[in-house]
């Protein structure tokens, strides 16, 4: 695969199924997200909805067709000073990690959202985790949390770090 060949595009109704293929394999198999039940293409839908309603954006990376993964900016918190305050997150298909497509996504997103009237960003990582580390890192995000085993998934605790981007 070449970077040359990926196209990413908002998000459109028709990539749900897709995204929760994607986002179930970390469900069911890793601590990366804390959620523990399955999705069904519905409650993507719901999700994205509820993202684009904001005006916020979310973003699929795609090669001939295929949904390699998708990022995402939502609220960071419901209170109403945290309005310029948002939270990013980007997922991949499980055998694409390390070819550039989790850095093309976040590219496009932080241009998005750098025309929006944001102000700060903030990823949540479940640790360990040194490629998502890493790809926060890439783009400009700095560690300023970690927080002790503050999830338990699999039997285990899991701690999380903050990463944050002041624009």
């Amino acid at each position: 695969m070449s970077n040359s060949s990926y196209l990413i595009r908002d998000v459109q109704a028709f990539d749900a199924e897709r995204i929760a293929d994607i986002y179930n394999y970390y469900i069911k198999h890793t601590v990366v997200t804390f959620e523990e039940e399955p999705l069904d293409a519905n409650q993507i839908l719901t999700r994205i909805s509820q993202v684009q309603e904001l005006g916020l954006p979310w973003l699929v990376a795609e090669q001939d067709g295929q949904g390699l993964g998708y990022a995402y900016s939502a609220p960071w918190r419901e209170r109403s000073a945290y309005r310029y305050s948002k939270e990013v997150s980007v997922y991949l298909d499980a055998n694409l990690h390390h070819k550039g497509v989790g850095s093309m996504l976040y590219q496009a997103l932080f241009e998005r959202l750098s025309q929006l009237d944001v102000h700060a960003v903030m990823a949540v990582v479940a640790l360990p985790n040194e490629a998502s580390e890493a790809l926060h890192e890439k783009f400009g995000m700095k560690k300023v949390a970690h927080l002790e085993q503050v999830g338990r998934k699999f039997g285990q605790w899991i701690d999380v770090g903050y990463w944050q981007r002041v624009f």
